[in-house]
């Protein structure tokens, strides 16, 4: 019994020894009177689990969530500015949620910011289209065009289709058939079905 006793106390005493070893090994920490910040950090806190919101507003957009996807897309301009790809993101949403006047000014201002992106000068000539405005959606598309080189199809077809309308305003085809697409940069596109 005083065996177990004996072995029990030297259990404890080295647990405690490890304890207070591993105690005294840390740094000390920063006190008031060493001038530490006494609230909370604040700012923008970088954290490298964190989620793209571009890329889940992608994600969002692929599903049918329009909504959600705006909601991203604001959070991707917040944490990374309203880059182009931002502002073309969130023209392509409001888009898909109807709101044609605010896409198309935010499709606006990502041409002007970069002259060169072509997904938003698509999704401009979309907008236009949607609009009834055919021949500057042409004109719009004609750039996408020129810019891409002729390599998407998608843009090729929109240049089409907008080309036919001005030819024959009246012409209407079916639903399927006047399908505009929306691109983006990356994998993957958005099509918008015309809205009856």
């Amino acid at each position: 019994m005083v065996e177990v006793f004996h072995n029990t106390m030297r259990r404890w005493v080295g647990l405690l020894i490890t304890v207070l070893s591993l105690t005294a090994c840390q740094d000390k920490a920063s006190s008031l009177e060493d001038g530490a910040n006494p609230f909370a950090p604040h700012g923008a806190i970088a954290d490298r689990n964190s989620v793209d919101g571009l890329i889940v507003g992608h994600r969002l957009m692929a599903s049918g969530e329009y909504e959600l996807a705006l909601k991203a897309y604001l959070r991707a301009a917040g944490e990374r500015g309203t880059t182009v790809d931002v502002l073309s993101a969130m023209g392509s949403a409001n888009l898909k949620l109807g709101r044609l006047g605010q896409s198309e000014k935010l499709l606006r201002r990502a041409v002007k910011e970069d002259q060169t992106f072509v997904p938003a000068w698509n999704n401009l000539g979309v907008v236009l289209m949607e609009k009834g405005q055919a021949a500057e959606a042409s004109r719009v598309f004609r750039t996408a065009f020129a810019l891409d080189s002729g390599k998407s199809d998608e843009i090729r077809e929109n240049l089409r289709r907008a080309l036919e309308k001005i030819e024959n305003p009246a012409y209407d085809g079916d639903q399927n058939k006047e399908a505009f697409d929306l691109v983006r940069r990356g994998n993957g596109d958005y099509l918008l079905l015309r809205t009856p």
